[in-house]
């Protein structure tokens, strides 16, 4: 789900819908939101299914130099197979009191996949070549009214991860640990961590909404020891999050966030693949990683619920480059390169019990980033890497 970096531009049909906008607004706090908002929501569960479609591909220019030390790679461009993915997610929320809310919710954080159907590292003993990370969050959250329009909320995380990394073993001479960098299955890790949120009105029809997630402290996927640096370790980064929510109308909300991800705590994915004296090694405490910056997303977001059963909604939403253009060499394994989304949602109310069906449409721009092959002679060769995809959801809140 390479789209704030590498998670995902929402969480829940509704958030989805609004382009992940929505830390001020309760109605998307159910799945993977702000923890605050979900005391104002009733007793209900929120069950969805996406189908994910990212279009990967990278393009060499230019001809390998074939001088010694160097590393140049085949011309042309090569598209990623495995284009169509399946993601659930279900939250319930009990009202404990007109006070008090509790809530579980179950959901994809985020993950990166790229499944070239060619040897694009010269791997001997792979004819394919890619990563697959996938991140699952637990989230129960607790909410309580600190009075009648403001709350705060506390989540506790559980985070699953699995990893698997093919086509790489050509590294293996810059590796600290060569026989832990590619070609080992599917690994695991699990961890833990916070969130905290507040959500309140202001004043008439003026909501402010904050939330901030730890990192989670997660275990080093071991099988993966010669790759990631500090020995396999792949946390998840913290992330913070401040929006409004203003009723311009009784039945027209206009919702903006920003939102921050610190990517730079994850050394397996902020530190630079080449320093002044070359590649540090893989998998070492301070080993070669994508090299992303940390991203802030701006989100824009309006909900309208003027027309009988129906609520619709449309949002924008922009964020910076997480790539340089450096660092596209690793990232041909993992090219998040978008930065605009499209997003459209609706729900329909079936009955006046609450139970409603809900969509939502993402499209992620088409976009590049370009730069030189850094084990090339400089000029010798360029590489693009190049992303966009279309998400679809549908769920039901009963």
């Amino acid at each position: 789900m390479a789209t704030d970096g590498y998670f995902s531009l929402g969480y829940g049909t509704i958030n989805k819908g609004l382009a992940g906008a929505g830390t001020a607004f309760y109605q998307a706090s159910l799945i993977g939101g702000n923890p605050a908002g979900n005391v104002f929501n009733s007793s209900q569960w929120n069950l969805a299914a996406a189908l994910f479609n990212p279009n990967r591909q990278y393009t060499i220019t230019g001809n390998p130099s074939m001088m010694p030390g160097t590393f140049g790679l085949t011309p042309g461009t090569v598209k990623s197979d495995s284009k169509y993915f399946i993601m659930p997610s279900v939250g319930r929320n009990w009202k404990i009191n007109d006070k008090s809310a509790l809530t579980f919710a179950f959901y994809g954080n985020g993950g990166m996949n790229s499944n070239y159907p060619t040897a694009t590292f010269y791997d001997p003993s792979s004819s394919s070549t890619g990563v697959n990370l996938a991140q699952m969050f637990l989230d129960v959250a607790y909410s309580y009214k600190l009075a009648e329009k403001h709350s705060i909320g506390v989540s506790g995380l559980f985070a699953y991860q699995y990893f698997s990394a093919k086509g790489l073993a050509s590294f293996g001479m810059m590796s600290s640990d060569p026989t832990k960098l590619s070609g080992n299955g599917t690994d695991n890790s699990t961890g833990f961590g916070l969130k905290i949120g507040y959500l309140g009105e202001l004043f008439d029809g003026f909501w402010l909404g904050a939330k901030y997630q730890s990192k989670i402290y997660s275990k080093s996927f071991s099988d993966y020891a010669g790759l990631f640096a500090e020995q396999g370790k792949f946390e998840v980064p913290s992330n913070w999050s401040v929006g409004i929510a203003y009723n311009l109308t009784p039945t027209l909300t206009a919702i903006a966030d920003v939102k921050r991800i610190n990517y730079s705590e994850s050394k397996a994915v902020a530190n630079p693949m080449m320093t002044s004296t070359g590649m540090n090694p893989l998998g070492a405490d301070n080993g070669a990683g994508f090299g992303w910056k940390d991203v802030t997303a701006y989100k824009f977001a309006l909900s309208y619920s003027g027309i009988e059963t129906w609520t619709l909604r449309a949002g924008y939403s922009f964020n910076n480059q997480p790539i340089p253009s450096s660092e596209v060499m690793f990232n041909i394994l993992a090219p998040a390169v978008i930065q605009s989304h499209l997003a459209l949602g609706c729900s329909k109310q079936l009955n006046d019990k609450g139970t409603a069906l809900n969509f939502a449409f993402n499209y992620a721009l088409n976009n590049s980033v370009s730069g030189p092959n850094p084990m090339e002679i400089p000029g010798q060769q360029t590489i693009k890497i190049e992303m966009n995809q279309i998400e679809f959801e549908v769920g039901i809140t009963f």
